[in-house]
């Protein structure tokens, strides 16, 4: 395989200049994006085949002059430039000298579509976005009550400076709990999720669970314990398995219709301990399920982080415990968590 055939099996463009300051390899990917005959292209000088441009109308020669460089430059960063036609591509280059003190003897670059970093940046741009309308919700209902108790306080009576006080403290509740989210969300992403498992009695924990839940909404919610099974003891950090609990829960009261039913027992085919929880609404189409447990996901318009289902996947899973979506018998969603008993074997 020759150069060529070579740079042509790359996935992204590529260009060789000599010494010379001439063309001596056009990949066919890079003739493609910056409109040229890769073979019509040899000989010529790198600003003439090299069309690219930035915003200020500068050439990517110009801007670089890879030729005229202090002699402990090996090449140029990741930077953006327009093509032709106005797309953005990605640049990097190498500049190669025979020895430190020596002349440019070749200087390659690289063109890559700049698809993937939009998409990025699109992606940061919706999280910034998810955030603030998170945030700013609780916020405003935080300080418009805050404000009215300074404002009102001597023509508010007892009954009613401590509803809006519970609203202050609930709403302080749901930031605190956004905050902790969007924190296990980098912690889990990064894989420094920091985790103190130990035995803990899942009954209790889902029992408290359940009863914090039932008393913030009208919602009826169902707590059904396997009977006979007093004590379901598993292996967590019961910080983070009550995590997975209430966002399993509040999702099921904010995303669903009817009785919630909250189930809890051993499984008897392995060593785990079976958290069901079932909604009676429109259910989870087939399709959606694996993209349920990304980031951001969110599916109707009943509001919503869209991190609550992506951190019980990711928990579940940093336990050793598995994540699982089925139709609820009477339809509707059920989501089923499996989680260990006793800690992994060395």
């Amino acid at each position: 395989m020759d150069a060529r055939e070579l740079a042509d099996a790359l996935p992204d463009g590529v260009v060789v200049a000599d010494a010379d300051g001439a063309v001596v390899l056009v990949s066919a990917l890079a003739g493609r994006m910056l409109g040229v005959d890769p073979d019509a292209s040899l000989g010529k000088p790198l600003g003439d085949v090299l069309t690219l441009s930035n915003t200020e109308g500068h050439t990517w020669v110009e801007a670089n002059r890879p030729y005229d460089t202090l002699r402990t430059v090996t090449g140029t960063p990741e930077q953006a430039w327009l093509l032709p036609d106005g797309t953005e591509v990605l640049v990097v280059s190498t500049i190669r000298r025979p020895a430190p003190d020596a002349a440019v003897e070749q200087v390659s670059i690289s063109l890559r579509s700049g698809r993937g970093r939009k998409r990025l940046d699109r992606e940061r741009s919706d999280l910034v976005a998810t955030v603030a309308h998170e945030l700013r919700s609780p916020l405003t209902g935080v300080k418009g009550f805050v404000q009215a108790l300074l404002n009102r306080w001597d023509r508010l009576n007892d009954d009613q400076k401590k509803l809006m006080l519970r609203t202050v403290a609930s709403d302080s509740d749901r930031l605190s709990r956004l905050i902790a989210e969007l924190l296990d969300v980098a912690r889990i992403d990064t894989g420094r999720l920091q985790l103190y498992p130990r035995a803990s009695d899942a009954t209790v924990l889902v029992t408290r669970v359940v009863e914090s839940v039932r008393s913030a909404t009208s919602r009826p919610i169902e707590l059904d314990i396997s009977a006979g099974e007093d004590e379901l003891e598993i292996h967590a950090d019961p910080d983070k398995f009550t995590q997975v609990v209430t966002n399993l829960v509040e999702n099921a009261v904010r995303h669903g219709d009817g009785v919630v039913t909250v189930s809890l027992g051993a499984r008897p085919d392995d060593d785990q301990v079976l958290l069901v929880v079932e909604d009676r609404g429109d259910g989870i189409p087939t399709e959606l399920r694996q993209r349920v447990f990304t980031k951001f996901w969110k599916h109707g318009a009943r509001g919503g982080s869209g991190l609550g289902l992506y951190i019980v996947g990711g928990l579940a899973k940093a336990h050793g415990g598995s994540v699982a979506i089925a139709d609820a018998d009477g339809g509707g969603a059920r989501i089923e968590v499996g989680w260990p008993r006793n800690p992994p074997s060395a």
